[in-house]
């Protein structure tokens, strides 16, 4: 998913669709980021990161801990995101 499908459920007046596109946009993000760091890995970058690794480790550690809230919350809520 692109963020920008995500218009649509972020403007809802229903909480559950923009739970919805929050969980999407973050883990959009997620992805994306993995993928940065896949390609840091194999040395595909075709830019210099500014940041050390570590902090880039620690933004995926705290955006995959997000995504698991989200992913209970949705749960216990009966919100369906997958």
């Amino acid at each position: 998913m692109e963020l920008k499908e995500t218009i649509e459920l972020m403007q809802s007046d229903d909480y559950k669709d923009r739970f919805k596109a929050e969980y999407y946009q973050v883990k959009t993000r997620l992805e994306k980021l993995e993928a940065m760091l896949d390609k840091w890995d194999k040395g595909e970058l075709d830019f210099t990161p500014t940041c050390p690794r570590m902090i880039y480790d620690g933004q995926v550690q705290a955006m995959s801990d997000y995504c698991s809230a989200l992913i209970a919350r949705a749960a216990m809520e009966h919100i369906v995101i997958e």
